[in-house]
């Protein structure tokens, strides 16, 4: 579980990102989770933009982040940012600070 000065700290490197991955029409589909899963793999830090749903924006999110088995870092307008930290330390991108 991330704590406020990890949350903050994951913000402020996504907000320089662009966002990876869209949820448009299909909504949450097992697609997207693959997708979604992939992204993590490889960039530990994946935004995802709402193009529909976005009054329910934070279930799917909550939704999406147990589906993968990453931290909902933040929603910030109809942008989510999830983090799934690198399970091979060696290949780890992002070091997260400890308190």
């Amino acid at each position: 579980m991330l704590n406020s000065v990890q949350r903050s700290y994951l913000g402020a490197l996504a907000s320089k990102e662009p966002a990876l991955i869209q949820l448009g029409k299909a909504g949450a589909s097992e697609a997207l989770v693959v997708q979604l899963k992939s992204l993590l793999e490889r960039h530990e830090l994946v935004k995802l933009k709402f193009m529909d749903f976005k009054g329910e924006k934070r279930e799917i999110s909550t939704t999406l982040a147990l589906s993968t088995g990453s931290e909902l870092v933040r929603i910030l307008g109809n942008t989510a940012i999830f983090y799934k930290s690198q399970p091979d330390p060696g290949r780890r991108r992002i070091l997260l600070p400890a308190d």
